[in-house]
């Protein structure tokens, strides 16, 4: 009876994981690890706004659009829910990716107006801002370029035979990626360059 246990045991063994079934559980963490750091690098573009704004703020502050563009950008990012579930759901992630670009959008609008304040491009607080900022958008990319081959991948196993039969009894469904239209925007995070002339409208 001890033998034919564990030869049956042996069998279902031999059986899980010539199906796919550990690759799926190896490309699943994957997948919510490269998730875990393009929050951390998210979250870590969102803290440096506020002082960003109130710095611009201090030397351009009839730029009222602006500011309220990137506040309420910043807003609606903070407002979502990125829990780890949040990639399990196609229509969740659409709307955080879209929040997101918009911050995005929002960042460069600020730093193109920033080139016409001469006495804020020389602020030391505000080159140091707009360095971390533009080193926070760079790990972005790097981060979401992990996740999306993560995600592909994992895709792929779920999708391929046999393991899809396994993949489909277990509950494990393709996961959303970021969009090529979105991805080309993230490939241009905000610039500002600092050695450009003063626009002829600059204030003093």
């Amino acid at each position: 009876m001890r033998t034919l246990l564990l030869g049956l045991v042996t069998v279902i063994v031999l059986a899980v994981s010539g199906c796919g079934y550990n690759t799926i559980q190896t490309r699943d963490e994957q997948v919510k690890a490269s998730w875990s750091e393009v929050l951390n690098q998210y979250q870590r573009r969102a803290d440096l706004v506020p002082n960003l704004v109130n710095t611009v703020k201090g030397y351009a502050s009839q730029e009222k659009d602006v500011f309220t563009r990137v506040t309420e950008a910043r807003a609606r990012v903070g407002s979502i829910q990125a829990t780890p579930e949040l990639i399990n759901d196609p229509q969740a992630f659409a709307k955080f990716e879209a929040a997101q670009a918009q911050l995005t959008n929002s960042l460069s609008r600020l730093l193109v107006v920033s080139e016409n304040y001469p006495q804020l491009k020389s602020d030391a607080n505000f080159r140091d801002l707009q360095a971390q900022l533009e080193g926070t958008e760079n790990r972005i990319t790097v981060a979401r370029n992990r996740y999306i081959k993560a995600v592909q991948d994992y895709n792929v196993t779920v999708r391929s035979f046999p393991s899809n039969l396994t993949a489909s009894a277990f509950g494990y469904k393709e996961k959303p990626n970021f969009s090529v239209s979105n991805e080309a925007e993230i490939a241009r995070p905000p610039q500002v360059d600092f050695s450009a002339a003063p626009a002829s409208g600059a204030a003093n």
